[in-house]
């Protein structure tokens, strides 16, 4: 393989989680020559792998994030049925209230819901074995991923290396990646890097980590559908139920869960259905990375550090003219639903890359900018 890779591929995507994974796999799809690079041998090997991959609609009181999520799950759905039918298990997703409260919401949330669901009563519950006197929403086109698996078949056929990139800086024509033992040069580069994002000054993107956990238990219960409450618990299949949820807002979140990070959850999960005869087989845990405003963060990257010296006078209210690093990109922050985002942002951008469509503003990093720069006065 060259090093510079500029002559053998037209894009460099750093990090293989779900969104490098599939960022890659569009740009192939639209006949880009693409060259997937992670710090670890397989991918999806961080919170990728960990997650519970459960594919979803939102529910609330309308909104923005709500119209972009449900717009996602559709396409997300639609996806992985067609290009990864044995990874994805369908089935429904039946989303109960919180709280006496929250089902009060329901209520409200109603004439926002994702257009395909049924609304369950606790006999319709019970008759699935789930323990809940609120009832609930069934979204029955809802699911949920292999993550893992999901991964790999989406970097099937796309060349990969291993490499711990630590600098990534612009010659004039191209991208210099520096890893511990290796560099490349590369004209386009897409970050989707997750929760690590210092390869370039994107502060103002306030993209934090967001702890997960899930366990795979064996059990002889029979759960036709995958439950949503505080946590998620999927249906059962070849005798596994997986108990999960993206919980933990903390630096160091295994201080938090004290060692025992299924916990709490096993005991919410335990509130809903028998989990007398569940044994844990395996824990899988892992950080994600959210944005400042939870929507996904996808598009170029604006060379700040060159704007703070050109307009000082911006951090004091200033309106200026944004510039962009050039042909650097960026596909984050899709926080606890990555597996919902992460097909249609990737296929948002592709088409950015290849033939310059506009990306939605409401997932765009621009959007974040002006916000974040009147806090540096």
């Amino acid at each position: 393989m060259p090093t510079n890779i500029s002559e053998a591929y037209d894009v460099l995507v750093i990090g293989a989680g779900i969104a490098g994974c599939s960022i890659a796999y569009a740009l192939k799809e639209q006949g880009q020559r693409v060259l997937l690079v992670d710090r670890s041998s397989v991918p999806a090997s961080g919170g990728s792998g960990a997650a519970g991959a459960f594919v979803s609609p939102r529910i609330g009181k309308g909104g923005s994030l709500q119209t972009v999520t449900n717009e996602a799950f559709a396409y997300a759905q639609a996806f992985y049925r067609e290009h990864a039918p044995e990874h994805f298990t369908p089935g429904g997703v039946v989303r109960i209230p919180k709280s006496s409260d929250d089902a009060e919401r329901f209520v409200l949330y109603e004439p926002h819901n994702y257009p395909v669901y049924e609304r369950w009563n606790s006999e319709d519950l019970a008759a699935r074995e789930i323990v809940d006197i609120r009832g609930g929403f069934y979204f029955p086109e809802a699911g949920d991923c292999d993550a893992p698996a999901v991964c790999r078949t989406l970097a099937e056929g796309i060349d990969f290396i291993q490499l711990d990139v630590r600098k990534l800086t612009h010659t004039g024509d191209a991208w210099r990646i520096e890893g511990a033992d290796r560099t490349l040069e590369a004209a386009r580069v897409v970050l989707a890097t997750g929760y690590q994002n210092d390869l370039a000054d994107m502060r103002y993107m306030g993209i934090r980590g967001l702890w997960g956990s899930r366990g795979d238990y064996r059990t002889s219960t029979t759960l036709p559908v995958s439950l949503h409450k505080r946590l998620s618990v999927s249906s059962s299949r070849n005798g596994i139920v997986k108990i999960g949820a993206t919980h933990v807002k903390h630096s160091h979140p295994c201080m938090v869960c004290d060692g025992q990070p299924l916990a709490g959850l096993f005991a919410e999960a335990s509130d809903l259905v028998d989990t007398s005869d569940f044994v844990l087989k395996e824990t899988f845990c892992g950080m994600r990375s959210t944005s400042r405003d939870h929507f996904p963060v996808v598009g170029e990257v604006i060379d700040v550090p060159w704007i703070l010296q050109e307009y000082p006078a911006v951090t004091r209210g200033a309106t200026v003219p944004l510039r962009h690093l050039p042909s650097l990109y960026i596909l984050n922050g899709l926080g606890g639903r990555g597996f919902v985002f992460a097909p249609l942002m990737a296929r948002w951008l592709a088409d950015r890359i290849v033939s310059g469509r506009e990306i939605p503003r409401q997932v765009h990093p621009d959007r974040l900018f002006w916000k974040w720069v009147r806090t540096l006065r």
